[in-house]
Formats: structure tokens, C-alpha cells, sequence
């Protein structure tokens, strides 16, 4: 007989998957080129060439899935570092492994790297994040034992670091230059290449696999270190995997979309409160809500004020942040 728990968070996990299910119907119909429901279907099934087709494979598809991508794997991020830190203002930017990213990025494009190939930024933003773990786990790491307060610190301190080198990066750029940097600071899904977003779908799926095994040891580390070590967990070990893991996510999820703020703080936030503390339905719960979150804003940003196009990471900001604001200023909504 399945227990009380376990139906409610069956209930959640049946309403997020047809909510994810109602946002990628949503993604794929709303649009400057409106596209029958049904004809969206047979685009879908058929794979038919014509306008339909190319919009909708080309265009809408791969946004759609790649949504799904960055914003379970922030979500994610997100959900590990609150349990990892127990702090529930703890979310993927803090550490300052996105800030590598960006000067990555930004130097790419300030040395004309940009243009030699497709892979150059994205390939910058994953190397930039790559060195940036390495100096972290490098400065926090003594005698085997990762400091969590001095990684939090360190990382807050390098984004400011990261942030003054993006503004000299950006003052020292041509105009076209420039444009480029920002766009791309401020985050979008606008990718016309199928690998990368077949890179990101996969290393989000195969995070949110490999993370399940430490759930339990997510729920003592939320009481505690020294709890956790009583009740058997390797916790310096298991500090060090999962600090690689969200760093890998973020790495993958910032040097693809580029930074797009709020939903590794935001998502976590609505779903511990709605599901409960336990990892065992968090983890999953906040990965498919990360993704309708991300999708929603993407379906947002590209037809608010259609035929431009806003940057995803505006919308998140501004509908992330009013949320995250909104749920604090509630009556007790100053507890996590």
C-alpha cells in the first residue's frame, strides 16, 4: 500500500509533468507566426517540410528543449549548494564560478576568438568556469577538508573580482564587440547549434541521475556537518563530489545560455516550501520546475515585444526577483 508521502509527492510530480507538458505545448505555439495547434502535431509527427517545419524544428524545438536544459540544471545547482551551505540565499552565481565564464567569454570576443569557430564561446565560458573551479577548490581546500565558509567568501569576493574585469573588458571594446558581451551576460537561448543543446540536455539528465545517489546524504548534511558525520556520511568526500557536480552544471548551463539570473535561487525557494525539505522528491521536483520556469520566461522574452527579442535573463530578473520578494514579504514568509 503506497504511504501518504508518497502519494502527495506522486500528486507533484504528475501536476509538474503536465504543467512541463502545458509550457512545451505553450513554447511551441506562441509565436510573431501563429501555428495551429493541430498543425503543430503533424509538423511534429510528419516532419514536413514548408514554413511550419522550419519554424517549428529550427526554431521553437530547440529552445524548447534547451530551456528545459539550463533551467533544471540551475534549478538543480541550486537546490544542492541551499543543502550543501544551508543557506537558502545560496544559489549557482554565488560562487563565482560564473563570473570565470563571463571573463572567458568576454575575452574571447575582446581577441576576435569569437569568430573562428561556432564552439569558441561557448568553449571560453566552459574553460573560463573550469579555472575558476580549480582556483576555488585550490584556495578552500586544506588537508583535505573544503571549507564551505571560506568557498562561499572566496567565490563572493572573485565575482566582484570577475565583474570589474567584465567592465574593463567592456570599456576597452569596439561597439560591435560590445553588444555582443552584453547579450550574452544577460543570458539567451537563441542557439542555432544542435550539439551544444544536445550537450547541455544530456549532462543535465545525467547530473540529475548521478545526484539522486547522494539524497540522502543532502538530508543530513542539512543538519549539519557534525550530524551527518554521526550518522555515517563521508562528508568531506561527499562535499568535494557534489561541489564538482554544481560546478560542472553551472560551468555547462553559463558557457551554452550564458547567465541567467534567478532561477537556481528562485525555483529552489517555491519548491522546498510546496514539496518539503527532503531531497529524495526536491531534487527531481526542482528540475522539472526549473525547466517550466525557464521556458515560461523564454516564451516571455521572445514575444512580449515580438518581432524583437529580450534577452531571457531580463525576464527571469524581473519575474524571478518580484516572486522571491513577493514569498519574503508575506506574513512568515521570512522562513525557508
Amino acid at each position: 500500500m503506497i504511504q501518504p508521502r508518497a502519494k502527495q509527492w506522486l500528486f507533484w510530480l504528475w501536476l509538474l509533468g503536465a504543467l512541463a507538458l502545458l509550457a512545451a505545448v505553450g513554447a511551441l505555439l506562441i509565436g510573431p507566426s501563429g501555428i495551429p495547434l493541430g498543425k503543430i502535431f503533424q509538423v511534429l509527427w510528419n516532419r514536413q517540410g514548408g514554413i511550419e517545419h522550419s519554424i517549428v524544428w529550427n526554431i521553437r524545438l530547440p529552445r524548447l528543449l534547451l530551456g528545459f536544459a539550463i533551467g533544471g540544471a540551475l534549478s538543480l545547482a541550486g537546490v544542492i549548494l541551499q543543502g550543501m551551505f544551508r543557506n537558502p540565499l545560496v544559489e549557482p552565481y554565488t560562487l563565482g564560478i560564473s563570473g570565470g565564464a563571463a571573463v572567458g567569454v568576454s575575452l574571447s570576443i575582446l581577441l576576435g576568438l569569437s569568430r573562428l569557430s561556432i564552439f569558441s564561446m561557448p568553449l571560453a565560458g566552459f574553460l573560463g568556469a573550469c579555472a575558476m573551479i580549480l582556483l576555488l577548490y585550490r584556495l578552500n581546500a586544506k588537508k583535505k577538508v573544503l571549507s564551505l565558509q571560506g568557498l562561499l567568501l572566496t567565490g563572493v569576493m572573485i565575482n566582484f573580482i570577475a565583474s570589474s574585469l567584465i567592465m574593463l573588458f567592456l570599456a576597452l571594446s569596439r561597439s560591435e564587440d560590445l553588444q555582443g558581451i552584453i547579450f550574452w551576460i544577460m543570458g539567451s537561448l537563441d542557439e542555432p547549434n544542435g550539439l551544444l543543446i544536445k550537450i547541455a540536455l544530456v549532462a543535465s539528465l545525467l547530473f540529475l541521475f548521478i545526484t539522486y545517489f547522494f539524497h540522502s546524504d543532502l538530508n543530513a548534511l542539512a543538519l549539519g556537518e557534525e550530524e551527518a558525520l554521526h550518522l555515517g556520511v563521508p562528508v568531506e568526500r561527499t562535499k568535494g563530489l557534489l561541489f564538482v557536480i554544481t560546478s560542472l552544471l553551472i560551468g555547462v548551463s553559463v558557457a551554452v545560455a550564458g547567465m541567467i539570473g534567478f532561477v537556481g535561487l528562485v525555483v529552489p525557494h517555491f519548491m522546498r516550501r510546496i514539496v518539503g525539505h527532503d531531497h529524495r522528491i526536491l531534487l527531481v521536483a526542482s528540475f522539472l520546475a526549473g525547466g517550466i520556469f525557464l521556458v515560461f520566461c523564454d516564451t516571455i522574452a521572445r514575444t512580449v515585444i515580438a518581432p524583437l527579442e529580450l534577452p531571457v535573463g531580463v525576464i527571469t530578473g524581473i519575474l524571478g526577483g518580484s516572486l522571491f520578494v513577493w514569498v519574503l514579504t508575506r506574513k512568515g514568509g521570512g522562513t525557508v
